[in-house]
This record gives structure tokens, sequence and C-alpha cells, in this order.
């Protein structure tokens, strides 16, 4: 995530020119860490040692550079170097047009762990989910490497392959062979769900989500004749993007307002975003925000911000806890760039997610409703002597019934698909006949996201309509 402020090109130097040969006195005199016998003479030593007796000639920016990305990356799993062509990739992508296997990635104990997918990408076609780790690429250990690294090895030519060693919670390592290819991300996509609730996916924040959106509601709203009864915002497997972006998404759902406070080392870090009054773009519709643990960084600003200023109900599962903010430094010297974590952002009430994600306010596990044959129900008007009720007028059948004089629809064969995976009473706690609870480690079927067969939308749809059931009945 890209901080709106960046610093100076000629701070930066410095930090350049701090590994440098050049910089360091002979004498070793300087400032050291109380903590550490590490000073420039010592960097410098071992600079000399390494130029004077390794096995292959090494050159001065190799070795300058490997000092930049693991001071970087002893700091946190989000600080790196990007050289010019890295940040210049990196610009790309915050475009939302780039060329590779289209998922999120972090590092985590040695492993290149995928915080989600994004649609329609070779990494969601290939079935890829959110939680799973690289353990190789080519079949050379991401162990080594940094993130900057394994990210530059998972990129490449479109229409080339790479083959990745992975392991999901529960399986043994298994290999996937992927096709790279430019990835252009749609940041939102949207339907109008049973005539008058609006779907809104937000797959990622990039340049163009906010404006997206903002089409989005204006046609949904035009389709149901202005009549638009609740919004289902969707957050689920979105890792994030750009920080502004995340700002001016809760910015169109809140009239004022806090929407999230940075807190840095460094007073001019420290900043406070706020709604603008009677900015609504959805005139207080009622809202269900769905999320996940694929719901990171800039997502779980909007979650935060619509949660705690009380404009929405957040369900599904806790999100994924980033709660660092990274800033974007460019190097004049280079023509690349450094990103270092800054600082940690905090929701409206003042909470810190780092590590600890969001809770929704109703846990609801990701599942695939799957219609149950019942069998033939008995009603009263199917009792030996019932009373009749001459009054009533005759029901309709059910559009699915398809009865004929031929086959009844009771005598109807029971569905294959009508029996649910066993699972453990944890697992269904939350889930009524014919939700299938999906895997942990299985994540979302990315087709499947914002249908009836979504029984995370159904639920949220229920709500929206419970809401607006209760508002008809209060105004009555």
């Amino acid at each position: 995530m890209r901080q709106l402020k960046l610093i100076s090109a000629t701070a930066l130097a410095a930090v350049l020119t701090f590994v440098h040969p050049s910089s360091f006195a002979a004498s070793g005199d300087g400032d050291s860490d109380s903590d550490t016998n590490i000073t420039p003479a010592l960097i410098n030593e071992v600079f000399d040692q390494v130029k004077t007796n390794y096995v292959d000639p090494v050159s001065d920016q190799k070795l300058v550079e490997g000092a930049i990305k693991g001071m970087l990356a002893s700091l946190d799993p989000h600080s790196s170097y990007m050289d010019a062509k890295e940040y210049k990739e990196m610009m790309v992508q915050t475009r939302g047009e780039f060329g590779g296997l289209g998922m999120q990635v972090t590092m985590e104990d040695g492993a290149v762990k995928v915080i989600s997918p994004i649609d329609d990408t070779p990494a969601s076609h290939a079935g890829i989910k959110p939680g799973d780790l690289i353990l190789a690429i080519d079949g050379t250990a991401v162990t080594d490497m940094t993130l900057s690294e394994a990210v530059d090895k998972l990129r490449g030519a479109i229409g080339s392959s790479v083959k990745l060693t992975m392991r999901r919670q529960g399986t043994d390592p298994f290999e996937l062979t992927l096709t790279r290819a430019e990835i252009k991300v749609e940041p939102v996509k949207s339907h109008l769900a049973d005539g008058d609730i609006a779907y809104v996916r937000l797959t990622s924040f990039t340049e163009r989500t906010t404006s997206a959106l903002e089409d989005a509601i204006s046609t949904m709203r035009q389709q149901a004749g202005g009549k638009l009864v609740g919004v289902v915002l969707d957050l689920r497997n979105n890792p994030g993007g750009l920080l502004d972006q995340a700002v001016s998404v809760s910015n169109d759902f809140l009239d004022g307002g806090a929407i999230v406070s940075i807190k840095g080392r460094q007073p001019q870090d420290n900043r406070t975003f706020s709604a603008q009054p009677n900015h609504d773009i959805v005139r207080g519709l009622p809202m269900v925000v769905l999320i996940n643990g694929g719901s990171a960084s800039a997502s779980e600003i909007v979650a935060g911000a619509l949660h705690d200023d009380h404009r929405a109900v957040l369900m599904g599962t806790r999100s994924f806890g980033k709660g660092s903010v990274q800033t974007v430094l460019p190097i004049k010297e280079s023509a690349g760039a450094i990103r270092l974590t800054t600082a940690l952002y905090f929701t409206p009430s003042g909470r810190s997610i780092q590590a600890k994600g969001i809770e929704p306010d109703m846990e609801v596990d990701a599942a695939k409703i799957e219609k149950v044959d019942t069998g033939k129900t008995l009603h009263e008007a199917d009792l030996k002597g019932a009373l009749k009720n001459e009054q009533a007028t005759p029901s309709k059948p059910a559009s699915d019934d398809k009865a004929t004089p031929e086959e009844p629809a009771d005598k109807a064969a029971p569905s294959a698909a009508a029996a649910p995976a066993a699972a453990s009473p944890a697992a269904t706690s939350n889930l009524p006949p014919g939700a299938t609870p999906l895997p942990l480690s299985s994540g979302l079927d990315v087709d499947a996201m914002g249908t009836d067969s979504d029984y995370q939308f159904v639920r949220a749809v229920d709500l929206l309509r419970g809401i607006s059931l209760f508002k008809t009945l209060a105004a009555q």
C-alpha cells in the first residue's frame, strides 16, 4: 500500500551512501548501535573481504543492493528494496494492469504465503487459495529469497510457464504449472440482486476503484428504478492496495466521521482521515460488508471504518490482520525505491488490527448451498377429515415442481448432491441443513461469489430483507 506523502530523494540517498565503503571512515570512528558491535568499519571490512576473496568477481552494485535488501528484509515482511525495473512494475500494478500470475503474497516462516488470488487470473483459475504456501519456484526453494526476489521469479514474459511447489493446510506438498498472463484487474464487480439489493464486490484497491464503484452504484440504482433497499459490499479475498482509495471508498458510504488514523514514529507521519459531511452515495441504505481471511490492508480500513462508525454490519470470518502502512520512497541515485513500513493505522474507535484482524459482527463460515431432498411434507390439508377452507385462494404450485400425471413431483428421485459432506460440529454450527461447509483451506469458489450458491452472500441478503421489512412495519 502506498502512503500519500513521500519523503525527499535526498534523504534516501543517504540510506544508500551508508552502506557504500567510500562513506566509511578508515579508523572505524563513528556512531554505533549501543546493543551491537556492528560499526561502519566492520561493514567496510566485510565488503573488502568479499571483494578480495569471494570465489567469483562480484560488483559493488550487487553487494550494495544485497546489503540494502537484507537490511530491509530483516525489519518486517512488507519492507523491501525495489530496483528500477521492480519499481516501474510496481507503479504499473497500482494502475491495475501488469503481467504475472495474479495473486497477492507475503513472506511467512521461510515460505511465500498467498494472501489472496485475483479474479480471472492464472492463479485463481489454477485453484490457488488464500493461505496456500509456495515452497519453491521452478525448483528453487524460496527459503533464502526475499519477498521481492520471490515476486520477481513469479513474474515473467506473458505466455511463459512457471512451476510452483505448494503446500495447503492438511495436504502434502503438490506442484502446479501456471502460464503467465497479462493481468488486467477489474477492481469492481457488481449486479442487482433480487431486483433491489446492490451487490458490489471490490477485488482490489487500484487507482480506478472508487470511480468504478460510483458508476456501479449509479447503474444499479437506475436498474432498480431508484428503489434500492440495501447494499452488500463484498471485500472477501481483497488483498488491499492504495490507501487513498480505501479512504475514498469509505467516504462514499459515510456522512462524516473518522475513517482511519495513521500513527508513525515521526510526527509528520501522523494523520487522520475523515469523511465529508452528507456524502453517502447510497443515502443511508442498510449495508452488509462481507469479509474473510483474504481481506487485508485497505479492505480492513474500509471494513473498520464502516463498522466503527455504525454504518454497516460486518459478516463472514476474521480478516487477515495487516494494520501497517508502507511508504514507497523513490531513490534518485538508482531510479529504484524502498518500500518501508512507516506507521500503523487505527480504526475510528482507536483499534490497531495489526496481526489481530477484524472480527465480524456475525460470524458466517463459507459454504456451498445445495438443495436437500426432504421427501413429501405432510400438511394439515393432507389429514383425513381435515376441515376445508372455503375462503382460501388456490395456492400456486412451486415453479420448480414440474409435476406431471406420469411422474408426480413427490416421487422424483432424490438429488445425488443433496447429502452434505461430513464435518465437525464446530464447522457446521452456524450452517443450515443443505449448506455444505467448505474446508478452511479451500477458500471461496470465485465463480459462486455473489450468487445463490454463496451462503455468506445469501445470509447478507436475508439480513437486509429483514431490516427492510422491520422499517416497513415500523412506519405503518
